[in-house]
Parts: structure tokens; sequence; C-alpha cells
């Protein structure tokens, strides 16, 4: 029967007994006579049809209705069965059997219908009898046999009843019975056919009325009484019984009781916070023994618990519980103790807790033990202030020490160091610096007192004094610091932590802008840009110092005219001055020795030059002393570092290029770092190309001991920044290296440049070039993915290059890889097409290309069209007249061909005022220097970069990889962090994807 939605109807829901879920729940709409008296035509209501009477539907109603629905046994068959198909009557016979049913099941599907319920039952008893706030009054009936939904009208009762539990102890056994009470009623519901329409909380149906019961009574405390006057506990029992059943009524309810009492109390609550080892880890340091022996291994971890005593009685915090019970037995008598809880007064000592620092969850808290202990420490005055009792659950005898610990360091300015003092202290004991300085450093973090107790090194001073700990030096008559480790003091000064005296002169390294302005030297000519300047008086001020450094200016502003300035100055400076006379050595890659020659020859044309290279050098370093300045490339230096260079002392020792010596393992590195001077100068403009230890490997070489070893470097900077994205381990060692690295930015110095454009270029697959590509990428797919699966990522490099580097050939031409390939590429298609336009408008181009052999492609087109171009890669072997023939040739020699290794660095090109970037690199920073050797000081033109990318190609994806793995070096020193090697699996999987 359908109900009409344009006459008068009326939501109902209807309350019926499945033969194994219980009570269940239906929803109706009734169709209205002419005096609003329900009838006999009504129609079930689902979610299904709901929509349709939404006349008469509120917000409650429509929850109603889902979870009616969520209720019914066909939707419970469905979401235990599963994907098998089953009849409901099918399911029921075999999960309820008596004998082989699913006890398991059966207990899973009651809680979920059970909480449904008592939802629904809430809903319904929100507007039970009325209709204010809004609200619909919401009618219940129960279920005839024959399905009539509105046979007996159920009035449910908005107002809860109350529960009495009586127990009446005799000398055999204890008798127990509840009586319920409503408005003051008492109610009889024992043998009245009443039943628990809902368990927890329990919903109890009587004489076609529904009651709930003040503090959610448990239904199974009342299911035993709906057919039964009382209860009889034997006297064998009672100890179990009582304990067990009526001690937590007790807590909870209205309790009457004959045999035993009940008293009421309500002290004042005192909090009580014990503190226990859990868990095993550091082993304490025995105080009085030379060498460090160690103690029986200890936790690493402590527990706090906070509790509330209750004059003899001790709860466990939990402000939610308005009373607490306890039971005592006097000889045969049973007395309950009935405390009453000060529920604020527990809230506000945990709230207090928690401001301090003490975050405890259900009254309970697990700290590292450094922290722990700096946390007592800190606030144990406090605690006795707010009448916290503290205690120490000691384990084996253990005592640890509770007073207070110091550390006063002083650090004091001597000629190339700070001499350190400090003074630590335990309470009454003064502790030799040097034990708890090796503590620190191995992160031991107890030791036992001459008292027996154990002491805590706080965890404040592995964080706050542990760089400076381990750049410390230990000398005959104490501890030393280097100077150019002043940073680190200076943040222990500035924190109050440590007291350090200083040269106003020396403070000023900690921000080179305030370094005094020096004069230019008469020899030099040309003019500095005011960036160029204060990069000059930087380095001057590092000399005063003897300090190194690594001048990292963007590529094009100038490091090679500051260095020559600060050269010109030391030959001046050794004649002012009467100094014996000492070469400079300046190292760089072969590609360079021209451009220094040339730039010298103009800026500095009064420096004695030698450029020791060639087959045929003279190897002798007597004729040293007949130059100021030594110029030769990495690979001479490697040749000739024991039987020339390292039997003379130069002046300076100058790295251009650094980034050759990332690695400290390489022949190079070792070689130069080998090598006399007094002074160290790097020159990069990429300190930082894979990894952290590239800037260790170059800032070691400048200033020996700055970064501490190599594997401390690794433990403190390295790893945590790397791995872990530690950003205090990164913000100490930005201020260690701040005042020896000196970057500018050409967006912050270079205003006068004219403006640079990017601009990214998409080129479609041919579909030929396409079915080569698939081909290839699921051949590597499938092979990478099992390899890390089975190997891991770090074992599957050299295999994951691979496949990349032949899916990216293919992405700029199949002929790359493939020699039998016919046809074309689309980006080939492209780039030749605005190469094209770009000459045809009189531009000249710098066509950059990782891969020889793209080149060798575009050279072939090129050639084909009858368009010049100058060319370069690392074969090249006059580098200077390519370069010649571009900036020289006006527009007869419009484009410029170089390979990305051979031509990122050294070469300036500002005839160029387009760039095209033929295939995207793993490092962002080398593509920006490929783009520098048009934009830099000297260019007037505005340039035009293109970067060309080959859509749904692993390119597309490198380029997305690539801001999300620039972050270290951009926090550090705006270079770019390691590519390949942070490349995770599911990095992997998507470049592949």
């Amino acid at each position: 029967m359908n109900v009409s939605t344009d006459k008068p109807f009326k939501i109902v829901y209807s309350l019926f007994q499945h033969q194994y879920l219980g009570y269940l729940f239906e929803s109706f709409a009734v169709h209205l006579d002419a005096l609003g008296n329900l009838t006999l035509l009504y129609q079930n209501i689902s979610r299904v049809n709901a929509h349709e009477f939404v006349a008469g539907l509120d917000d409650d109603d429509y929850e109603l209705i889902s979870l009616m629905d969520a209720m019914q046994q066909d939707v419970v068959t469905k979401r235990y069965v599963g994907q098998r198909r089953m009849l409901p009557n099918d399911f029921f016979l075999k999960t309820y059997d008596p004998k082989t049913g699913d006890k398991l099941l059966q207990e899973t599907i009651e809680r979920d219908l059970g909480r449904k319920r008592f939802r629904i039952m809430e809903l319904l008893c929100k507007a039970a009898g009325t209709t204010e706030n809004g609200l619909r009054e919401k009618w219940l009936f129960e279920m005839a046999n024959d399905g009539n939904p509105v046979t007996r009208r159920i009035i449910i009762e908005p107002r809860p009843a109350t529960i009495w539990f009586h127990f009446k102890r005799n000398p055999d056994h204890t008798v127990y019975y509840p009586t319920m009470y409503h408005l003051g009623d008492k109610i009889e519901f024992q043998h009245r056919n009443a039943v628990l329409v809902c368990q927890e909380p329990a919903w109890l149906l009587l004489n076609h009325r529904l009651y709930t019961f003040e503090n959610e009574v448990d239904g199974k405390k009342i299911q035993p009484f709906l057919r039964k006057g009382n209860i009889l506990v034997p006297k064998h029992l009672e100890d179990l019984y009582y304990e067990k059943f009526i001690l937590p009524l007790i807590e909870s309810f209205d309790v009457k009781a004959q045999g035993f009492r009940i008293e009421n109390l309500a002290p004042q609550p005192q909090p009580q916070l014990q503190f226990s080892e859990v868990g095993s880890g550091a082993q304490s340091v025995l105080f009085d023994q030379e060498s460090p022996a160690t103690a029986p291994a200890t936790a690493s971890k402590m527990s706090f618990k906070l509790s509330f005593a209750y004059g003899k009685f001790t709860f466990g915090a939990n402000f939610h519980s308005v009373r607490s019970a306890k039971m005592e037995k006097q000889g045969d008598d049973y007395i309950f103790y009935r405390i009453c809880r000060s529920t604020n007064i527990e809230r506000e000592a945990l709230e207090w807790l928690a401001a301090t620092g003490l975050d405890l969850r259900a009254g309970k808290a697990v700290l590292d033990k450094s922290t722990a202990f700096a946390w007592l420490t800190r606030h144990t005055g406090e605690l006795a202030e707010k009448g916290f009792i503290v205690q120490q659950c000691a384990q084996d005898g253990k005592r640890y020490f509770m007073g207070k610990s110091h550390i006063n360091l002083t650090a004091r300015e001597n000629l190339d160091w700070f001499d350190i003092e400090a003074q630590i202290q335990f309470g009454e004991y003064l502790i030799p610096f040097l034990k708890i300085r090796k503590m620190i450093l191995q992160k031991q973090r107890e030791f036992t007192l001459p008292n027996g107790e154990i002491a805590v090194i706080p965890e404040a001073w592995f964080t706050q004094y542990g760089d400076v700990l381990g750049f410390m030096e230990e000398t005959d008559h104490g501890f030393t610091i280097q100077k150019h480790h002043l940073a680190l003091l200076d943040e222990l000064h500035q924190g109050k932590l440590a007291e350090v005296t200083m040269t106003r002169k020396l403070k000023k390294l900690q921000d080179f802008d305030q370094i005094e302005d020096f004069a230019l030297p008469n020899g030099f000519r040309g003019e500095l840009r005011p960036y160029q300047k204060a990069g000059y008086n930087w380095l001057k001020f590092l000399r005063e110092y003897h300090f190194g450094g690594c001048l990292a200016d963007d590529m094009g502003l100038g490091k090679t005219v500051q260095t020559l300035a600060l050269l010109q100055e030391e030959s001046e400076r050794a004649k002012r001055e009467n100094l014996p006379h000492q070469a400079s050595l300046l190292v760089m890659p072969t590609s360079l020795l021209y451009n220094w020659q040339m730039e010298a020859r103009k800026f500095t044309p009064r420096l004695r030059v030698l450029a020791y290279t060639g087959s045929n050098r003279a190897k002798n370093p007597a004729q040293f002393d007949q130059v100021d300045l030594v110029l030769t490339s990495y690979g001479i230096v490697r040749l000739d570092a024991a039987d020339v260079f390292s039997k003379y002392c130069f002046n300076y020792l100058i790295l251009d290029e650094s980034q050759a010596i990332k690695n400290p393992d390489s022949n190079i590195a070792k070689a130069v770092r080998k090598l006399g001077a007094t002074n160290r100068l790097v020159l990069t403009g990429t300190p930082i190309e894979n990894s952290t230890m590239d800037l260790w490997s170059q800032l070691s070489f400048v200033n020996p001991g700055l970064l501490g070893s190599r594997s401390f470097f690794q433990q403190h900077f390295q790893q945590p920044i790397e791995k872990k994205n530690d950003q205090v381990s990164l913000a100490k060692l930005q201020a260690i290296i701040k005042p020896f690295i000196l970057r500018r930015h050409k967006s912050q110095v270079a205003t006068e440049l004219p403006e640079k454009s990017e601009k990214v270029h998409y080129a479609i697959m041919t579909a030929e070039q396409e079915e080569e590509y698939e081909q290839v990428k699921s051949h590597y797919r499938n092979t990478i993915l099992a390899h890390i699966e089975q190997n891991g990522v770090n074992k599957s490099q050299i295999l994951i290059l691979q496949g990349l580097s032949k899916l990216r050939q293919i992405a700029n031409h199949p002929l790359m890889v493939n020699p039998d390939f016919v046809g074309t590429s689309g980006k080939i298609r492209d780039v030749m097409h605005l190469i094209e336009t770009a000459v045809s408008e009189q531009h000249k181009i710098l066509v950059f290309s990782q891969f020889v052999k793209h080149l060798d492609i575009v050279k072939r087109e090129l050639d084909l069209r009858q368009i010049r171009y100058a060319y370069l890669d690392g074969a090249t072997k006059d580098r200077q007249a390519q370069v010649e023939l571009f900036q020289q040739g006006n527009h007869e020699v419009p484009l410029f061909l170089i390979s990305m290794k051979a031509g990122g660095t050294g070469l300036n090109l500002t005839a160029a005022d387009y760039v095209f970037l033929l295939d995207p690199w793993w490092n962002p920073a080398v593509e920006a220097q490929a783009i520098d050797r048009a934009h830099r000081i000297g260019q007037e033109n505005k340039v035009m970069i293109y970067k060309f990318i080959t859509q749904n190609t692993v390119e597309e994806k490198i380029l997305l990889l690539q801001k999300n793995k620039l972050q270290l070096a951009t926090n550090l020193i705006t270079t770019e962090d390691s590519f390949v090697k942070n490349l995770s699996s599911a990095d992997i999987e998507s470049l592949l994807g």
C-alpha cells in the first residue's frame, strides 16, 4: 500500500523482536484520516524513498531511518557474509546454531546493533512528549504479529528512572535485589513481563512505557530480576562477590545495606607524583673511577604516575569519577567507604602539570630519562608549593639525585683560539669537566655520585653544549676552541649559557656588513660594484684573522675580479711591509686557465702571472719565487703535488670551481690538502651538489677543524639534516659556516641585469617515438621494481640510472638509443622550428644538452638547413676559438651548441639572448649555471630561456621531483641536494609509472 504525500500523513517508528537479532525498529509513513487519526494505510520508509516524505521529516528522522535500515536482517547478512552469496535465514541458522554457532561473530553483531539501538533511543527520547526547540515528537509503536506497525503506542519517558540495589547480609548468605523508582514512585517491574530493549545502557520496556536509568545502568544488572525476586550469595563466596560486584555498585549507584556498613567520606585530596624506570638502555658511569667503567644497565625512560590521597585511601588520577569506593574487612565484618572525589582540584593539578610540560594521559606519562630529571629539577620547588608529594619507586635499591645541577662555561680570547674554563656541580659535588665532556660526546646520560646516588645529565646540556664540546681541543693547560667557532660561543653567550669575552673587531666577523671598508690596491685597474667591494672587504677581513673562506656568489657576479683585487693587494702589502716573497697558487679546471689569464691581464696587469701547465712545463718550484700568481689545473696538481707543489709554501692557495674536491676521498682532494699555504680560499657557484658532505670537504680545506672530523660531521649534521630534516641541526650548521661563506644571488645584487624569462616548452612524441618509449619503459619498470623489492633502493641505483637515462634519451630522440630507428622525434621537430624562427629574427642562441649524441642530431639538422654554429664539448681542443667565433661573429654564427658538462662553467657568452635547454638535468643548479653563461654582468639584452620537455615521459616527472628535492640546499646555501641518492621507492615508481 502506498501513502500519498499529497494527503496528511504521520511518520512513526515500530518496535519488533527478531528471532536472532533481538529488538529491531522500522520506520513508516501512516495515512491520517480527516480527524487526524492514524489509519490502516501505511508504507515502509527507507533511505531509498525518504525524500518523497520530506515534508514530514527532520534531520533526526533521516538519521533514525538510516540507523533502522542498517539493522535489518538482509543488511546484517550482507555485511558479515562479504562477497559470498547466502540467504539471511541460512546465515542465521549457521551463525546462531546452539552447538556449532560462531560465538565471536554473535558478540560482534550484538555490539554493532547495541550501539545503533542506543543511538535510536537517544534520538527518540530527545523529542519524547514535547515539541520544544522545534523538535517533532517521535511516535513509537509495538508491531503486531501480522505486521501492523501501529498496534499499540509506546510512551518514551523523557526523565530517567533510578535503581536502588539492596543487600541484606545473613549468617548463611547475602540477599541481593534491586528496586526501581520513577518520579518518586516505586515501579514494580519483576514478574511483569518487562523486557530490556537495549542492554548498554539499559532501556526497559514495561507496560508499554520505555524507561532509561540514571548513571547508565548496565542491563546485565537488571536482567536476572525480570523473572525472579532476588539472588542469594552463599557465605563462602562473600569475599569475592563483595569485592568484584558490590564495591563497584557502591561506587556508582545508590545502595542500601543491612549487615555491613557503608560510610560516606569527603576528605581533601593531596596529589602524589610517583616516578620509576621503564625499559632498558644506557649505562651509568661510575664517578670515582678514572677509566669510564659502567654500572649495571639502566632504563632509558622514566614513567610518571599521578594519584590522589584521600585520607588513608589513594586513587589514580581520573577527574571524571565523582565517587570512588574502598572495602575493608575487620574480622567477620565488612566496611565500605564511599569517597566523594574533588574533581575540580584533581583537574587543576592535572592541568598545571600539563602547563609545565608533563602531559599525562590517563594519569600517566613516559619521558626520556634526561628530560624527566630536567623537568623534576626545574619544578621541584613549585611541586612542593602546590602540595605535591613526589616519590621515587626505587628499583634494585637505586636512588636518583634530585638536587640542582649547574654548568658554568667561560671562554676568553687568546691569539688564535679561545681558552675554555668550566665548572660543573651536582648538589655539593664538583665534577671534573673532562669526565662530563666525554659523557656528553658519547651520549652517556647518567653517572654515580660519591654518595651512591645516580645523577642524570640534563638533556639541555646535550643540545646546548654538545657542539661546543665536540669542537674543543684538550691541551696541557686545559681546553681551547678555535676562533673560527666563535659563532657557537656567541650563541651560548647570547643565550646566557656561557661567559664569552672577545675583541670588538673579532665580534664583527659575525656579520660581514659591519666590516670596515678597505681601500683597493693601487695596481688594480677597473671598478668594483658595491657588492663586489663588500666581498673584497670580507676577503681582506678573513686575511687579517688568518681565516679561510668560500666565496660562493652566483655565476656571473665576478668572483674572479674580487679575488684578483685581493691578490693584487697581497702583492702590494708584501712590498710595503718588506715581507719575504710568497707566490699564490690558483687551481682550476683546465677550461678556465685562459679566462683567468685574460682577466688578470685586464684588471691586475702588474701581477706577475705564471701559467704552470702543458706537457713541457718546468717542474722546478724555485721559479715560483719569480712570480706573484701561479695558475694551474687540477690535473697538473694531481700529477705534480709531491714533486713540485708540496716543496713550496704559498701565500694563498685558491681553488676555483672547488666542487672538484667535494668528494674528500678523491685523489685531487687528498692532493690539495697536503699543499702548504698561509691562507686558503675556495671559489664556487655550487658549494653543494650532492650532499652536505660536499660542504664539509670544501670548508674543512679552507678552515681545518671548522666542521669537526668527518665522522663527527656525519653524525651531528649530515645524517640529522639529510635523513631526518632536523631543523635544529640545520640552524647550528648555518651558524657555524655563516662567517666563512659569502653567497650573493643575482636577484639581490645585480639589479642592473636585464630581465630573464623562463618558459617550459612541452613537445609531443611522434607515434613511432611513443611506441619505442613505452616498450623500453615497460621493460625497465618491471626489472627495476623487482630489483628494488629484492635488494632495496640503495643497491639498485646503477640499474635505476641506466633505465632513467635510456628513457630520457628516447624522450629526446630514439636514435640516441636505437641506431636503426626510422622516424623523428617531437622534441627535435619543435627545437628546429624555434631555432629557425629565432635565427630569422636575428637572435643569438646557446643550445645546451647533457648528451653529446643529442647535439650530434641537432648538428645534422643544422647542416641540412645550412645554419652556422659554434660547438663545444669535452673533446674540443681550442675552446676559446669557439667562444670568439660565437661572441664576435655578429649574426653570421647565431648558434652555440654546448655540452652541459663542458660548458656549464667558465664561459662568458653575453652575445646570446636565447638559451635552449634541450633536456632537464638532475641538478637544477647545473641548469642555472648554463643559463648564467648568457645572463651575467655585461649582458644588455633580455634573456629568454626555453626548457624543452617531452610530454608523458620521465622528463615531466623530473621537473616535479626537482622541486621536492631542493629543500635542504635552499635552506642551507641555496643550492641543490642530492637527487638520485634521495629517490625513494615511491619516487621511482612514479617516474616509471
